[in-house]
């Protein structure tokens, strides 16, 4: 078994190089990117570079540990331990030059979450949890908000690259939480809304049609600051989390 405060170094170590590659490539006026699923899903270039990139320092360091990227998939290897990749996230923020993207690095085992590393290379921003001991940003340990009522918070939300063509689209809970909140907030990056969650910046966050790779770290920063994260049976993944009373208020509006 892995001595996981000994992994959480090297994430960290993967995580400054892979944002590196990042910082050299931002605001490129020759970038290359294409569409995936439709108009407003993109990859670039970079995104592809840099989960080549990470591939290759996890499997020099753990050759048996199983790996699922973004852009690359599975890897055929069979384990307990399972790296869950996310080489860019907010791949349109990272195109259009907002700073709010990540590099996201979670470790599975035995399908438990037990380490997160999300690194925000332009912000210099690193935060990182392991399971039993705390989660922080820069070394400084991090804690969930202590708010109550859906009147008090800010939350945050985002909408699905299909949300032109399915009517589950997110602008109906939306259109009901906003009246009820003291602000929301668009960021463009689940890795980015969800530790945001996590220190307290922002009191509650959902948002569907996620992959795996978009919640794995952050989730774990999440849940060792303090934090509650629910999984509704619907839309891919379908996230909500926050501290419990104000993902019990979310859920409310959005079962109701």
């Amino acid at each position: 078994m892995v001595v996981l405060k000994e992994v959480l170094e090297n994430a960290k170590k993967w995580a400054r190089e892979i944002g590196e590659i990042q910082r050299k490539n931002y605001n490129r006026a020759d970038l290359k990117y294409s569409t995936k699923s439709n108009h407003s899903d993109f990859v670039t270039e970079v995104d592809e570079l840099c989960e080549n990139e990470l591939i290759k320092l996890i499997q020099t360091t753990y050759p048996n540990h199983g790996i699922l990227g973004e852009e690359t998939g599975k890897s055929p290897i069979e384990s307990d331990y399972v790296w869950i990749i996310d080489p860019i996230d907010g791949t349109t923020n990272f195109l259009y030059g907002s700073p709010r993207f990540s590099v996201c690095i979670g470790l599975r085992y035995k399908d438990e979450g037990v380490l997160g590393v999300v690194y925000f290379p332009i912000l210099d921003e690193m935060f990182c949890g392991v399971k039993g001991e705390g989660a922080y940003l820069n070394g400084k340990k991090i804690k969930i908000g202590t708010k109550k009522k859906l009147k008090e918070c800010v939350v945050v939300t985002g909408f699905s690259y299909d949300k032109d063509k399915n009517p589950e689209n997110n602008v109906e809970y939306a259109s009901k939480i906003i009246p009820k909140v003291k602000g929301i907030r668009r960021m463009g990056a689940a890795s980015y809304d969800i530790v945001n969650v996590a220190c307290g910046r922002i009191d509650g966050y959902w948002e569907m049609t996620l992959g795996p790779w978009d919640v794995e770290a952050a989730n774990v920063v999440l849940k060792e600051a303090g934090g509650s994260v629910e999984f509704l049976d619907r839309r891919h993944i379908f996230v909500v989390v926050g501290n419990e009373h104000v993902v019990d208020e979310i859920l409310k509006e959005i079962k109701e």
